[in-house]
């Protein structure tokens, strides 16, 4: 968004310079990204002049421009002489969209260039630079041009994209007093023309016909805003939409009326109905596009573009001037489809002032009127024109409980105010009626992001009573999860909610959540899974080569598009060597047993079992596994496929854990270990099993002989033939009181009796 500061004067009464006016926007939310003051053209005298040595008709001048020396430039113009006072663009001054720098023209330097009346919008004159008075005052500005504000809005803030918004959200905190425009809707005559809106898509349709008109250039005022904005003036009708769209956010479009057949019909297109924009380009359209239309067919896209038929020209006599209101997610729709973006579908996209369509008209008539002369000679409207405002319950004790921030009722009932907001008190409670442009306030808690905005964002440090507590609660968050993990050295990733259809489907067979309009090509699905985002991660880390890697993260996964299909899920990722190449220590490569470790800690002290079986897409046919609880699949882990790793050229091993049950992982459930005043105490034993026989499921066997058994880890296996192997695991008991050498006889017996009966395994004596 860009405006000027004479412009944005207009409405705002202030002596504040416009670098106060940007710092105090930027501290309200609105993020001032540029403030262009411009140097501008001065006057000035030549005091000598000679030909060029290097060319047969340029200038060296030397010139007088107020300052403590003379200054040199170069001149092509056939009018140069001594003394004459003209126009002079110094360095860093823009011309004609160019901003002029020191530099040498055929080997001289010019410091500077004088300019022509055309050169400085002046006239139409470009036969020489411009002669100026000879008693002008030597350094005095020539032509004034505009400071110009530049900020970036976000989607949520559709009010900032007018002159008007800025200067009213400015008025509350102070800098300025709100100056109210004396805007009233234009006066209806009747007319044979009629408008018939056919969706409920356009609530409200408004047109105005002005006949007998001359095109003509805007007044000056106009044409240096819109030229200060980076817009080209053309002539007052067109000039008047482009101005009224920055003015008062309302988005207009100007026809020929003479080549518009019958009624103007607003309704939805016919699906695979053509039509062609003002620049030429053919489109083909689908049913859910409004379309303004006549008789004949299509002449503009609602909210996104005109038509080449219909459109003004300098030989055009009498207008139709629109001003409506569409709804905004049909526009954007129809915009992301064709891939056309202007500064109509950019308002509407994100919802315009509703109530302002007959406002908005009067003024762009009489700006037209003003300059092209013309009388109305009718004005329609169709729609339901019936728009709901909001009404909001707040209390203004909510201040203090969301922001620690005891601002005094009185003050909050002035800021809301001067946003223009309408206050009703009702006992303890007030009801908060906003202006129908902002139509991001709906909760007290939008209130509440107001007050603070304009209050200041730097009080709150000095005013809070309450200190934000950084306490971790397990029962409510999820951050003791990401703690423990950050804990295990895994950073976090953080990756949109969308994901890439190519490779979701390498590693997953669920069905993908396809997105209508994507934001970019390759981000075309509602994730599926959190992997798909992180082995881009990879990939793009590992050609910047950086492919040691640990990180995981935590996000939301899509099972459909319908309300409630989705989940939380944890994804971790661990690729590469376990540490950097070093001569005092041996690292290696990581394997799938690093993060089925990480799954483990997670479900401390949880009773698992795993599953080898039915590996997904993703995952390695051989080097996988899954945590189970029962016939419950909590959680996998694995190596990355290798065909997947080729499609999408890594080649670093990948080691992948997911978990998709992590409400399983809630700390109600997790049992945390009591610390015993006793030693602990190791046994060994060794057993005889067959040869594809899983020690895992041996060790967990054994661990559940005796509820004083904590761990049980291997430390030998070797092949005895004949199809069978020999384990040897080492168990850890932690006593709770003192034990006699039969109690842990018992035990010992326990875990042989257990291993034996369950996992058909025979005790190796020697």
């Amino acid at each position: 968004m860009k405006w000027t500061y004479d412009w944005l004067k207009e409405y705002l009464d202030t002596k504040a310079s416009a670098k106060e006016i940007a710092d105090v926007l930027t501290k309200t939310g609105l993020e001032v990204e540029d403030l262009i003051e411009p140097v501008l053209p001065v006057a000035a005298k030549i005091v000598e002049c000679r030909p060029h040595e290097n060319s047969d008709h340029l200038h060296v001048l030397l010139v007088d421009d107020g300052g403590s020396s003379l200054r040199q430039v170069v001149c092509g113009a056939p009018n140069v002489k001594v003394g004459l006072i003209s126009a002079l663009a110094k360095p860093g001054c823009v011309i004609q969209g160019q901003e002029i720098k020191s530099g040498k023209i055929r080997g001289v330097l010019s410091d500077g260039m004088m300019c022509s009346g055309k050169e400085l919008g002046l006239n139409d004159d470009h036969n020489g630079i411009i002669e100026l008075p000879s008693d002008t005052k030597l350094g005095s500005v020539v032509i004034d041009m505009p400071v110009v504000f530049e900020a970036g809005i976000t989607p949520n803030r559709p009010d900032y994209l007018s002159v008007r918004g800025i200067a009213r959200d400015l008025s509350a905190t102070g800098i300025g007093k709100y100056i109210e425009p004396q805007d009233k809707e234009v006066q209806p005559v009747e007319t044979k023309r009629k408008v018939n809106v056919l969706t409920d898509k356009c609530p409200v349709y408004r047109f105005a016909e002005v006949s007998d008109i001359s095109v003509k250039p805007s007044n000056k005022i106009i044409a240096s805003r819109l030229g200060g904005i980076g817009i080209n003036p053309k002539n007052a009708a067109i000039d008047a939409t482009n101005y009224i769209c920055y003015d008062m956010g309302q988005p207009m479009h100007c026809f020929d009326a003479d080549e518009i057949d019958g009624d103007i019909t607003v309704r939805l297109a016919s699906d695979g109905e053509d039509f062609t924009d003002l620049f030429g380009n053919a489109h083909k359209l689908k049913d859910t596009d409004i379309v303004i239309a006549d008789d004949k067919g299509v002449l503009a896209l609602a909210g996104v573009i005109g038509g080449a038929r219909g459109m003004t020209t300098d030989k055009t006599r009498n207008i139709i001037l629109e001003s409506a209101y569409f709804n905004p997610v049909s526009v954007r729709k129809t915009a992301k489809r064709l891939g056309i973006s202007t500064d109509a579908s950019y308002r509407y996209e994100r919802g315009i002032d509703p109530d302002i369509s007959g406002v908005a008209l009067d003024k762009a008539v009489k700006i037209i009127i003003d300059s092209c002369g013309g009388k109305i000679t009718g004005t329609g409207v169709g729609g339901k024109n019936e728009f709901e405002k909001v009404q909001i319950k707040y209390n203004p004790s909510l201040m203090l409980k969301k922001t620690g921030v005891d601002i005094e009722e009185n003050i909050q009932k002035d800021i809301l105010e001067k946003l223009g907001n309408k206050v009703e008190v009702s006992g303890k409670d007030w009801i908060v009626t906003p202006l129908t442009s902002r139509v991001d306030m709906v909760l007290p808690e939008n209130v509440v992001s107001e007050l603070v905005r304009i209050y200041g964002y730097d009080k709150i440090a000095e005013s809070a009573k309450r200190k934000p507590n950084f306490a971790v609660k397990h029962n409510d968050s999820y951050l003791w999860l990401k703690q423990k993990l950050a804990g295990r050295g895994l950073n976090e990733a953080k990756s949109f909610g969308f994901a890439s259809s190519k490779i979701e489907s390498l590693i997953t067979d669920k069905k993908l959540v396809k997105i209508a309009n994507p934001i970019v090509s390759d981000m075309d699905i509602a994730r599926g899974s959190l992997l798909s985002n992180l082995l881009k991660f990879v990939a793009d880390n590992e050609k910047r080569g950086f492919a040691n890697l640990d990180m995981f993260e935590l996000g939301t996964v899509f099972d459909g598009n319908e309300p409630g299909q989705q989940h939380n899920q944890i994804c971790i990722i661990r690729t590469g060597e376990t540490s950097p190449k070093h001569w005092q220590k041996r690292n290696r490569t990581k394997d799938i047993y690093d993060v089925k470790a990480d799954i483990i800690d997670l479900i401390n002290n949880q009773s698992f079992t795993t599953d080898c079986e039915n590996a997904p897409l993703w995952a390695h046919p051989f080097r996988y596994g899954a945590i189970m609880q029962g016939k419950k699949k909590i959680a996998e882990f694995g190596e990355l496929h290798p065909s997947v790793a080729k499609a999408l050229k890594i080649k670093t091993p990948v080691m992948i854990a997911i978990i998709d049950d992590i409400e399983n992982l809630s700390p109600k459930k997790v049992k945390e270990p009591v610390l015993s005043d006793f030693q602990p105490i190791n046994r060994d034993f060794a057993f005889i099993v067959e040869k594809d026989f899983p020690a895992e499921k041996l060790t967990l066997t054994a661990v559940s002989s005796d509820n004083r058994i904590k761990e049980a880890i291997v430390f030998d296996s070797f092949d005895m033939g004949n199809g069978k192997k020999s384990i040897a695991f080492t168990i850890t008991i932690i006593p709770t009181e003192n034990m006699t050498d039969e109690e842990l006889l018992k035990i010992q017996d326990s875990v042989i009796r257990n291993v034996e009966s369950k996992c058909n395994a025979t005790i190796r004596d020697k």
